[in-house]
């Protein structure tokens, strides 16, 4: 029986990339530009200046001290420019433009690890995956080294998150039908890392053949089972994760460790085997490009900092006039407002969508909350999202905290199922951000 959480909503899937095959981006592009804070934390420092000659893997940002991880180059060519732009989430970032020669050549650094998985250290699988640049790839960027080192003496379960809920998106799934050893390999390289004797694999029931594929690596496996889950959104989040496969709840403000559990993204569990097993450093990554606007939709591996419009031309460019390109899923992504956005670590799909498929100017009405309780119904951890959208109308965050809102986990349910097409969602993140920030400046609870 497929095991799932309480609320929830099932979405229209267009998952139409779920059958095409994996394939470099070709053309390659002729320049990248690699941001130097593509990860929660400190932004890397760049080590190289215009004119430098750089190698694949090369790195161009050394991890700054804190929470910070290196940024390496992911094509070979000469560095044109050091400057600051606006990256992806709207903030100013620091990024190192290359001009791709073509030649590929691969740094000296980049070699397999040598020692046997038995006789490594904790501590050493931890260097590799700093070293290597490793951040969560679906979407979260958090060090992976540092979520390693939080887990240690905590987590009593390893949670290989291959859900992939998101509409469009299908690069997880490619990555486990297509490479299956690699996120085998990568559980055992994490299991060791937590001196750990269990882990999971969770696999939404709409995605069966990674399922079977990973069932006949694993067979009989006492240490990695996988676990079929509902396909539901948003199945993927690890609050839903953790409930879906334990039972146990993760209260608001708490980390997934906190309740014995700790959880990696199935691509960025294949990368860590990369770095063990090639010394690569994350410097590439599989995007879902898809949209009624692509000419081609599938799933290219793509060097971390080309723009977006050369990866759609990579995929025959475009065939209407495009309203909205998003990184990442409709649901949780991030509009974007320059087509030549770099590709980061944490872009897991590229979509292209019309004008028409978003449905603007559909309805005749402007949006309008009709106090339904749908929102509610759906929302995953309980809240009255309804409530909280009018307490941010009207200014009255104190409201707002009161009811939860720090809580929301940002999925878009509640605008998904609104039958008003009010912006719940959008809503509730203002309220949250300015709760946050209100907390930030006085240091202390929002009081009337």
């Amino acid at each position: 029986m497929a095991r799932t959480f309480i609320g929830g909503v099932h979405v229209e899937e267009y998952k139409n990339t779920r059958r095409a095959q994996i394939r470099r981006m070709d053309p390659a592009p002729r320049k990248v530009c690699i941001p130097l804070s593509q990860h929660i934390g400190v932004p890397s420092v760049p080590v190289v200046k215009p004119g430098d000659i750089v190698d694949r893997g090369q790195v161009i940002g050394e991890a700054a001290e804190g929470l910070s991880v290196p940024v390496h180059a992911s094509v070979s060519g000469k560095v044109t420019a050091v400057y600051e732009r606006i990256g992806s989430t709207g903030n100013k970032v620091t990024c190192v433009e290359i001009e791709n020669d073509f030649e590929d050549r691969d740094a000296a650094t980049i070699k397999p690890f040598e020692k046997r998985l038995p006789d490594t250290t904790p501590e050493e699988i931890i260097e590799v995956v700093k070293n290597a640049g490793i951040v969560g790839m679906g979407g979260a960027t958090f060090p992976t080294y540092a979520k390693i080192q939080s887990a240690i003496g905590k987590a009593t379960s390893l949670i290989i998150n291959g859900a992939e809920c998101e509409p469009f998106i299908t690069a997880d799934h490619r990555t486990m039908l297509e490479s299956p050893a690699s996120v085998v390999n990568g559980t055992k390289i994490l299991l060791k890392a937590l001196s750990l004797r269990r882990a999971y694999i969770a696999v939404e029931d709409n995605k069966l053949d990674a399922v079977e594929k990973l069932n006949e690596l694993l067979k009989d496996s006492e240490l990695i089972k996988v676990q079929v889950c509902k396909t539901k959104y948003p199945q993927g989040d690890e609050r839903q994760l953790i409930f879906a496969l334990t039972g146990r709840e993760l209260p608001p403000g708490k980390l997934p460790a906190d309740v014995g559990c700790v959880i990696f993204n199935a691509e960025t569990t294949a990368a860590v085997f990369r770095a063990f097993a090639k010394g690569a450093p994350l410097i590439e990554r599989v995007i879902t490009v898809d949209g009624d606007c692509v000419r081609e939709p599938g799933n290219v591996l793509v060097p971390i900092g080309a723009s977006a419009m050369d990866v759609i031309e990579a995929c025959g460019g475009l065939v209407k006039q495009p309203y909205k390109l998003i990184f990442g899923g409709p649901m949780m992504g991030v509009a974007q407002w320059d087509p030549e956005a770099p590709v980061t670590k944490g872009t897991n799909a590229i979509l292209v969508l019309s004008r028409e498929f978003e449905g603007v100017g559909k309805y005749g009405q402007p949006p309008v909350c009709i106090h339904c309780g749908k929102c509610a119904e759906v929302c995953p951890v309980y809240l009255l999202p309804n409530y909280i959208a009018e307490f941010d109308i009207a200014g009255r965050l104190e409201d707002a905290e009161r009811f939860g809102a720090e809580a929301c986990v940002e999925c878009g349910a509640c605008s998904y199922i609104c039958p008003g097409y009010f912006p719940v969602t959008q809503h509730v993140k203002n309220a949250k951000s300015k709760i946050i920030a209100a907390k930030k400046k006085a240091g202390a609870r929002i009081s009337r």
